[in-house]
């Protein structure tokens, strides 16, 4: 009986290990070390948007009454992967840290193509603006943050400002953004996600978020890491030089030593001793918003 109950335990194991996604593996090991203390969801799967969208909404407990700054985290998974509840283990890291958290899902390949994503993300915003005030967000102190292909969403709603006004009549809903392991000066496309994403777009150059840095942007944190052969450093490098030439505000993270995936696993629980990723967001969090905030409230 003992050998049986352990050969089916081990059987579950390998199922977990094999069929469970990457994210949600980590969001179920990050509950499992406490990740969940101190915060509650919200608001779980409200759709928004035209195309049957849905999010979810983090935030820390015991906070009622309070305006909290907001953040708008988009997960990665090369403009064809991920789910809004695989990325949970960041929204309750950074709940944790005094914000409201909305994780939005977005259309994807082959579904889509550009710029359909980066429309789901204004419409996304346009949900913060009109909803989050009601789980105690500050619409006044609102940052978008994201991970590889999600980065690439924030930079692109940041930097161009046509997302913005189209949706939301803001062009400055936005307050700061943090991108982690982005791409934003990747043409020509020389892989199949970026081929299949970008590649039947008629103006390459319309789809690179270096190609919209401007002054007056938001202030940003563009983190990256050495090892990183999925989403080369040199993107974080191009955009990092492009927005100092012009007198934006911008900061500049290289996590020695990481790889594509590090970056972002390091927000949650039991791998934050890999980098300070969370601690760097946060701080530049707190700082821009609460500059950005400021006489508007």
């Amino acid at each position: 009986m003992g050998l049986t109950v352990l050969l089916f335990a081990l059987a579950g194991f390998v199922a977990w290990f094999y069929l469970v996604p990457g994210p949600d593996k980590l969001t179920q090991i990050d509950w499992a070390s406490g990740g969940g203390a101190g915060v509650e969801q919200a608001v779980q799967g409200t759709g928004f948007g035209t195309h049957g969208q849905k999010l979810d909404v983090w935030r820390p407990v015991g906070r009622a009454g309070e305006r909290l700054p907001v953040v708008v985290f988009f997960y990665g998974g090369g403009w064809h992967a991920g789910t809004r509840e695989g990325y949970a283990f960041a929204g309750r890291a950074l709940a944790a840290q005094g914000f409201v958290v909305v994780i939005p899902d977005y259309r994807k390949v082959p579904d889509v193509r550009f710029p359909a994503f980066v429309a789901d993300g204004a419409e996304a915003m346009r949900w913060v603006r009109d909803h989050v005030g009601e789980q105690g967000g500050d619409v006044a102190r609102i940052a978008v943050m994201g991970h590889s292909a999600g980065a690439y969403i924030a930079a692109m709603l940041n930097l161009d400002s046509r997302y913005l006004i189209a949706t939301c009549a803001d062009p400055h809903l936005i307050k700061a953004a943090v991108g982690l392991s982005g791409p934003y000066d990747f043409y020509p496309f020389t892989t199949d996600n970026s081929r299949n994403a970008f590649g039947a777009f008629a103006v390459p150059a319309e789809t690179q978020p270096i190609s919209y840095a401007r002054a007056d942007a938001a202030p940003m944190l563009l983190a990256t890491s050495d090892k990183d052969t999925t989403v080369k450093p040199r993107n974080a490098v191009a955009l990092r030089d492009r927005l100092e030439a012009l007198g934006a505000k911008v900061q500049f993270r290289n996590y020695p030593g990481l790889g594509h995936e590090d970056v972002v696993m390091a927000l949650s629980k039991p791998f934050r001793g890999k980098a300070a990723v969370l601690a760097d967001s946060v701080a530049f969090l707190h700082a821009a918003l609460d500059e950005g905030g400021r006489g508007q409230r």
